[in-house]
């Protein structure tokens, strides 16, 4: 029975924090009696026009009686949600429940009654949709199914509101009013409306911060030295071409500007004449919530906060930064930091190096992103030393404990960023593996991700990464990282090397890979390192040490023509004679020039050892025809790419092709993986482009699997006395989680089509005999204790008994040499056709969702951890894929002449399996062990299956920001 209105506590968890369309935040939190005082300063604020739109006449004032209802709310039946900016209502919405004719009602009534109200100066920020989002999520909670509208034809942008969101609805005219009725079960249309507006508004907030048009660094240092004055520094140097200004509240009185760098010199942001859209704040920890305070009433879009003393220095640094997160977004701001490097924005409109790099990178179409200040350096010196010329940066964020922008809004931007064709990432903590993986397999379909994951192994995130901690091991994060099409790499290193060889090349069509060079030593290490990353690298031709850069540029236009092979790598030691680097680089770029004037472009890499200046050479502008300016190019996502990435091309027979940039390697080993990289990513590209389908089976009762769940997660004393008979009375209440008895598994999964062979318990020998005769000999007779369960090393199973005297013999072996019957929880089963034990599982995190997982039985998945994951739901491409992709997958197809398994029969289980957790949240785990596979079909001899109340979905309910 539900509880007087007024006693309903406050509901704190729909309070969120969103990102506007024009890359603002806001606060959305439910309204209170205290305040009454907002409200009726936020109606006063609101236009003659936009009351009238409101309640459809004249509508000056509210009165004290409108000020208690708009205040006073039950949280159920009767809600009221504010938007906020500082201290101040933005925008509100309510609802009010309705039976079918329109009056007010209580539940069952799953209608309500909608309307909005929004300031006029805040209009066309996307407000009102993001409270709809929110408003319907709390309708869901409470039971309504339902809104209706009435909006009058006149007020087209409430109009729009409603039929945007992509919910499915009903439009009426009557008496001059429009009626909108619309259900708010999410739709497809209607999550991806949501997504393409956190989209876009993510992507803006990014764009505020990385292309201002005036910049203050508060904590500028009086004398030369000090991280303020070193930013202050590197935003002259670099030549931003925005306004500067410097900040520090201890500069003397009347000063009025910074020399020697000539820059307007303030001590507080408020004295400012003028916007500031950034703000880099390089003050003490104790003294940053006043420049927060001063940076939000001035109007300060976003800030870079390079002090440190936050969470990484331990819980009052923790609680620190929360409240600093809470201080920013309450004035719409976004921070990167707090405890960051910097940014930077290399693009000639912007010039900004806002960080403690000391000089701007090369403009190129790489976007990095990195949660270490010193992997950015290492990040930028790199590809300041190897790829200037080949590979210059886009966008650059070192975030430091990203405790507001992390790499997600990173994605967001890069999506459809133009100046950007490949996304470097190094990342020691992942807040929303959910969302992560949904932005970057997005983002992947158009343009390279390429990750290195730090952390690995740690079991826990650095100390300044406030983030909830995730139990799934890192081979897992691996599969499902490239399930989404991120190529994740090991070590900086390499994450150089690949984004080298993408930037600059075409992606290959295949993994046969020509080699040839001046060395058959080279060219013998670079075939052996193609073997092991899984390429098909045809044998080497030897050009033998005379060759001659001419040489060279004949064997290179060959091999480009040749449709054997789908990728070239050219080695190449010193020679004796005149030859200089230049003239082998000249080589080998003019004959892929060539080939890709022909349409015949492929990945090219060159592994030299020990020839001073060829890499630049290879990476050298061509004096012929001078790269476009990459500020300006429109590179925007095509969502039919080609083949290829990095490169370029002529759209007529009389433009000069381009000599292509090409990269260079030290060593055979890392050309060779970047390139094997680039194969994968390639392929998972085509295979995006027809995606796998999730089948549906006839056989599945939901309805009846829904109706099983409900009853076994109630409390017992809710339980009916029928079901299942036998069933414990010490059921633990929801919402704690519940292991299934055999019988309820079995149960279950028999309505998804999963049969589980029956095993029926053994206390006595009497009773196994009992058993073996009503199943049918021959029988197994095996331990169910935990301790020795699937331990077939152990001696806990006996198979293959034909008969009463064996049975009784195989009993009398277990119980005297493991324990007694008790203690062994011995169980009959009838025996299986022969064939290969496997294990599948699927199991829910609350970060990464629902995973499904394969591997063979005992020790290849246990000891050698070959397992294969997948996320849920599983195509049947998935489903493919993870059988075959287990280093063991060989024993399943024929190894050594024994006869392949039904793998057909395979990948349906874990289809099956896929579609149940799916479709039920509450089944957070189900274990099948073993599942023998024989040449026709299969049988599950083990079966455990938990529930539990269904974890909270974040990435299907309203957008909003995460808080940590």
């Amino acid at each position: 029975m539900r509880l007087p209105s007024d006693t309903h506590a406050y509901p704190a968890h729909w309070e969120a924090d969103v990102v506007l369309r024009d890359g603002g935040t806001a606060q959305i939190r439910p309204i209170t009696p205290d305040d009454a005082g907002r409200l009726v300063s936020f109606y006063e604020r609101v236009s003659d026009e936009s009351k009238y739109y409101r309640f459809f006449a004249p509508y000056p004032r509210l009165s004290d009686r409108d000020v208690h209802r708009f205040t006073h709310h039950d949280y159920v039946d009767r809600v009221g949600l504010a938007a906020t900016i500082g201290d101040e209502f933005i925008a509100t919405v309510r609802y009010d429940r309705i039976d079918g004719g329109g009056l007010p009602a209580t539940g069952p009534a799953d209608e309500a009654e909608v309307a909005f109200l929004v300031q006029d100066a805040h209009q066309g920020r996307g407000v009102a949709s993001a409270l709809l989002e929110h408003i319907a999520a709390v309708a869901r909670e409470r039971g309504i199914r339902r809104f209706a509208a009435e909006v009058l034809p006149a007020n087209t942008k409430m109009i729009k509101v409603f039929t945007d969101a992509g919910y499915t609805q009903k439009r009426s005219f009557e008496d001059g009013v429009v009626r909108l009725e619309f259900d708010l079960e999410p739709t497809d249309r209607s999550l991806a409306v949501m997504r393409a507006r956190e989209q876009r508004a993510e992507a803006r907030s990014v764009h505020r911060l990385l292309a201002p048009g005036s910049v203050a660094v508060i904590g500028t240092g009086r004398a030369p030295g000090g991280v303020g004055r070193a930013v202050l520094r590197n935003l002259l140097d670099d030549g931003f071409t925005g306004r500067l200004y410097a900040v520090n509240r201890a500069f003397p009185q009347g000063q009025e500007r910074l020399d020697p760098e000539g820059v307007p010199a303030h001590r507080s942001i408020r004295e400012i004449d003028g916007p500031v859209d950034l703000a880099v704040v390089a003050v003490p920890a104790e003294q940053v919530p006043s420049v927060v305070a001063d940076c939000g009433e001035h109007g300060v879009q976003g800030l870079v906060v390079v002090s440190s003393g936050y969470a990484e220095s331990g819980p009052e640094g923790r609680d620190r930064q929360r409240e600093l997160v809470r201080q920013a977004r309450t004035h719409g701001m976004r921070i990167i930091g707090p405890n960051a490097f910097g940014i930077i924005n290399t693009a000639d409109g912007v010039r900004l190096n806002a960080s403690l790099s000391p000089r701007l990178p090369a403009p190129g179409r790489l976007g990095l992103f990195t949660q270490s200040g010193a992997i950015g350096i290492a990040l930028l010196s790199g590809l300041d030393r190897r790829g200037a010329g080949i590979a210059g940066v886009s966008t650059f964020i070192s975030a430091g404990n990203r405790a507001d922008l992390s790499g997600n809004d990173l994605l967001q931007y890069w999506y459809d960023d133009p100046r950007t064709d490949v996304a470097l990432m190094y990342l020691e903590s992942i807040g929303n593996p959910r969302k992560f993986t949904r932005l970057a397999k997005r983002t992947a379909q158009v343009k390279p991700v390429v990750v290195v994951k730090g952390a690995r192994h740690s079991g826990s995130a650095p100390t300044g990464h406030a983030v909830p901690a995730t139990g799934i091991p890192d081979a897992t994060v691996s599969a499902l990282l490239r399930q989404a099409g991120v190529i994740r790499v090991g070590t900086i290193t390499e994450l150089v090397d690949v984004g080298l060889l993408l930037s600059s090349q075409p992606l290959p069509e295949g993994p046969r890979v020509a080699i040839l060079g001046n060395s058959d030593s080279l060219g013998l290490l670079t075939y052996d390192a193609c073997l092991t990353d899984g390429l098909r690298p045809l044998p080497p031709r030897d050009l033998t040490t005379a060759a001659t850069p001419d040489d060279f540029r004949h064997a290179l236009a060959q091999v480009l023509t040749d449709d054997a092979c789908d990728a070239v790598v050219v080695t190449a030691i010193p020679w004796v004679g005149d030859a200089a680097a230049a003239e082998l680089a000249g080589a080998v770029r003019g004959a892929a020039a060539e080939a890709a004037a022909r349409g015949a472009a492929k990945p090219v890499a060159v592994v030299h050892l020990e020839i001073p200046g060829l890499a630049e050479a290879l990476a050298a502008p061509d004096p012929a025809a001078p790269d476009p300016d990459p500020a300006t190019t429109d590179l925007a996502p095509d969502p039919d790419p080609g083949p290829g990435v990095g490169g370029g091309g002529g759209d007529g027979d009389d433009a000069p092709f381009p000599a292509p940039r090409i990269p260079a390697y030290p060593a055979a080993e890392r050309a060779v993986r970047a390139l094997a990289e680039a194969v994968g990513y390639a392929r998972w590209r085509r295979q995006a482009e027809e995606p796998g389908r999730v089948p549906e089976y006839e056989d599945i009762d939901e309805a009846g699997a829904a109706a099983d769940i409900d009853v076994l997660l109630a409390p017992a004393e809710e339980l009916p006395p029928e079901f299942p008979p036998g069933r414990p009375s010490d059921i633990p209440p929801a919402p704690h989680p519940v292991t299934l008895s055999a019988p309820d598994a079995q149960r279950l999964l028999a309505r998804y089509g999963v049969s589980v062979l029956p095993a029926l318990p053994a206390p006595d020998p009497d009773a196994a005999v009992r058993a073996a005769t009503r199943l049918g000999f021959p029988v197994a007779l095996k331990t169910t204790a935990p301790h020795l369960r699937h331990r077939a090393d152990l001696g806990g199973v006996r198979l293959d008994l034909g008969g009463e005297a064996e049975l009784r013999r195989a009993y009398a072996e277990l119980t005297g040499y493991l324990g007694a019957p008790e203690e062994l929880r011995l169980v009959v089963q009838r025996m299986a056709p022969r064939g290969v034990d496997t294990v599948v599982r699927a199991a829910i995190d609350p970060a990464a969702g629902a995973v499904l997982s394969f591997g063979l039985a005992g020790a290849p998945s246990e000891l050698l951890g070959d397992t294969a994951h997948r996320l849920v739901p599983a195509t049947d491409r998935d489903a493919a894929e993870l059988v075959r992709s287990i280093r063991t997958a060989p024993l399943l197809f024929g190894w050594r002449g024994s006869r392949p398994v039904d793998t057909a029969a395979l990948e349906e289980l874990l289809l099956r399996v896929s579609r149940m957790v799916d479709d039920h949240p509450e089944v957070v785990a189900v274990d099948l062990e073993p599942v023998v596979v024989a040449p026709r079909g299969l049988s599950v001899l083990g079966a455990a299956v938990r529930l539990a109340p269904p974890p909270p979905r974040t990435d299907l309910g309203p957008r909003h920001l995460p808080s940590y």
